[in-house]
Order: C-alpha cells, then structure tokens, then sequence
C-alpha cells in the first residue's frame, strides 16, 4: 500500500503536474486570441487553433536561448535525478533546434491533455457526490435504489487521475532528458573530458609514487644499515644520502601540488605545466598530441621534472645505499626530446627503487641507448645474493611495474619486467618520433 500512495504524495508529482499545466496555459491563451470561444464548436476551434500553436512553438524554438530557458525550468519543476540529465544552455546547432521544437510541441500536447482531464475529472467527482442524480463528463447515470454506490467513484476518479499525474510527469521528464539533455556529440566529449581527468589523476599519482616510493626505499635502506654499522663516517655519509634523498622528495612533492593547484580541478589539454605530453581529445573529436613538452622546458621552470640528465645523481644515490651501478647510457645530445628524457628518468628511477627494494646489495646494470629511432632502456639486477633482502614483498607486477607499462604505452612503446637468465630484467622500447 505505501508503494501505492507514495508517488501521490511526493512533492515531485505536483511539481511536475504544475509544469504540465503550463502547456494548457499556453493553448488557453492562444485560443482567446485566435479563434476565440464565441460561435464556433469545439472542433472548429481545435482544427484552427493547432497549426497556430505549432507554427508557434516551431518559431520559439528557433530563439536559441529558448533551449535555455526550458532547460532552467525542466530542472526546477521535472526534478531530474541528476540536473546534467537535462543541458540548461542555449542552442548551439541545427539539431539543438529541431530538438527544442519537439520538446516545446510535445510538451504543450502533453500538458493539454492532462490539465483538461485536470479540470474534468474532480468537476465529475464533484457531481458524483452532492447531485442527487449525477453526471459523469456529461452523460446523466440510471437513477434508482443503486445511486449510492455512485459515490464510491469519486476518489476511484481522483485517484486514477493522481496516477495519470505521475506518469505523465515521469514521461514528460523522460521527453526532457532526451529532448533537452546533451546530445551524443555532447555526451561523448563530456565522456572524454573525464577521461582526461582520470589521466591527469593517473599521471600525478605515478608522479608521487615513483617519487615518494623512491625516496623512502632508500631512506630505510640507509637507516637500516646506519643503525647496523657502527662506523661513524658511514653513518654520516648515511644521514647525508637521506638529507639529500629526502630533500629531492620536497621537491617533488612540491612541484605536484603546484600541478594540482595550476590545474584547478579542470583539465590541461595536450601538456601540462610540467611539460608531460599525453594523448588528448579535444572538444571537436580531433586527436592532438604535444611531444616536444612546453615552453616552461626551455624557460627553466623550476617545477621541471628531472630527466636523464640528472642520472649520475640517480646512480650515486643508490651506490651510498649499498648497491654498485654501473650505466652505459649512449645518447647522442640533444637528439633526446624532452617528455622522453624525462619518462626515460621516471622508468630508469623505478627500476633502481625496484633492485634496492627487493635485491638490496646487488649489481645494478643500466643500458640506455638510441637505436634504429628508438629509446631503449634495460635495468637489470640479481635475482638473489648474500645481502638480506629488506621487509617487503615479492615482486608481482604492483604499481611501480603497471606505471611503467603504462608510460610505454602512452608514448607508444612497451614494457616488459621479470626474471630472465637468473637476473630480473627490466627492458622498455619506446619510439624516438612519438605516435610513430
């Protein structure tokens, strides 16, 4: 019974019964104006008061701000589950306005029907009940000893008509949602816009994580052997790897919530400030990509990420934590474009973190060549040795391993990482023309 009776008593339904009036509101006053009421038949005033209406409402819908205002109305009255359902902005093509007038012309027929049986029906429960012999619309009901049983109509007859309420409401928003919400072409670059969002997200969590993973890794790695060896000149050295670590993780942080805050909660199309180049959509549905990065890149904005320039001080950091390095890195200069190099410092700094995290002690080998117009990259360490592994699990393809899959992929490379001839190989190709 609640389930009945709930929608009857929802404040929704009489806001959408007051928008549904609004269209009978409309034909009555079009209907004084032309043809009138006097001396001609119901059907004579229907047959010449339609094209009126309809020539009417098709002239409304060419205004674009029409689109607007129906939009702002639907919302307020319809109540959508959710207001994006229903666009409140004026119409910008062809179809926006063909749309409109549909919406205004079935709007209108809808709300006729409905507010005529409005005023109908009660007239007829009314009668029903104080007319000793009682009509119903017009036709006079049998007398006799049943007349009583009459009275049990009227609310069969109102609640019938708060039932046609309901759905002609719920069918009037359905109208509004496909009639006034966005279109396709709308929907589909509202879809990408999220999607760039998420990418965004991806790209600063990656950032934080390559990052902030590395610098702790080596933090404990350091502390741990501080606290082992009783050497103070080790200890020293030590603090300072951790000063130094901790001090580029500042930096890091910092710098990411500069990106955060330069972006607003919006969406940086094609490079964001730091010069990280990604695959965009624009709002036309054309593809665009920024390889080169931005002009903060040769202003020297001090937000830059670091790039394989910055290597050296990489390999130093993990050879104060125990583990030897040694790097080939051929890259002719100047032949590098930015976003790689910086991508090729990320994916060259996770696989350092990955070898001191679950091989700490070990040889780490580095490769970094140019080679028939791509980057590649190889870091590869032991798979096992005398030095005790720190506290951490295995690895299994988590977030560091996914993050460089994902950077291979986004400059349209790959990546592949696991155990091979006894080492653990980290091995990323990526071409040197990106989208080649």
């Amino acid at each position: 019974m609640p389930r009945i009776f709930a929608p009857l008593l929802s404040a929704a339904t009489y806001a959408r019964w007051l928008h549904l009036t609004i269209g009978l509101i409309f034909v009555g006053v079009v209907l004084m104006v032309y043809p009138g009421t006097n001396g001609h038949g119901l059907g004579e005033v229907l047959v010449r008061a339609v094209p009126v209406d309809a020539v009417l409402l098709v002239l409304a819908a060419l205004l674009p701000a029409t689109r607007r205002a129906e939009g702002v109305q639907a919302r307020l009255l319809l109540m959508p589950e959710r207001e994006q359902d229903i666009a409140a902005e004026p119409s910008r093509t062809w179809a926006d306005l063909r749309r409109t007038a549909a919406w205004l012309v079935g709007r209108v027929a809808l709300g006729t029907g409905v507010g005529v049986l409005s005023v109908l029906v009660p007239a007829a429960a009314f009668d029903l009940l104080v007319r000793p012999v009682p009509e119903l619309f017009g036709l006079r009901l049998p007398a006799g000893a049943g007349t009583s049983w009459y009275l049990l109509l009227a609310p069969v007859l109102l609640f019938a008509l708060g039932w046609l309420v309901v759905w002609a409401g719920r069918l009037q928003l359905t109208m509004a949602v496909r009639l006034l919400g966005p279109s396709p072409a709308e929907r589909l670059a509202a879809a990408e816009l999220r999607a760039e969002r998420l990418l965004e997200r991806n790209l600063l969590a990656r950032e934080l994580h390559d990052s902030i993973g590395h610098a702790l890794t080596v933090t404990v790695i350091q502390a741990g052997a501080a606290g082992e060896v009783g050497d103070p000149a080790f200890v020293a050295k030590a603090l300072e790897v951790i000063e130094e670590t901790g001090r580029q993780a500042m930096e890091d942080l910092e710098r990411t919530l500069a990106l955060l805050r330069d972006a607003g909660g919006g969406t940086v199309h094609g490079t964001m400030r730091d010069g990280t180049a990604h695959n965009g959509t624009t709002g036309d549905g054309t593809r665009r990509t920024d390889p080169a990065g931005s002009a903060a890149d040769d202003a020297g904005d001090p937000r830059e990420r670091p790039g394989v320039e910055q290597l050296p001080a990489l390999f130093d950091t993990a050879r104060a934590a125990g583990s030897p390095v040694e790097a080939w890195l051929d890259l002719p200069s100047g032949q590098l474009p930015g976003v790689l190099s910086r991508e090729g410092y990320r994916i060259v700094q996770e696989g350092i973190t990955n070898a001191l995290k679950y091989a700490p002690g070990e040889p780490v080998s580095v490769r970094i060549a140019l080679r028939d117009g791509r980057l590649e990259i190889r870091c590869a360490n032991a798979l096992s040795g005398s030095a005790a592994p720190v506290r951490s699990s295995p690895r299994r393809g988590g977030k560091g391993l996914r993050g460089i899959r994902e950077r291979a992929v986004l400059l349209g490379g790959e990546a592949s990482a696991g155990p091979e001839s006894g080492e653990w190989v980290l091995a990323v190709r990526v071409p040197l023309r990106l989208g080649a």
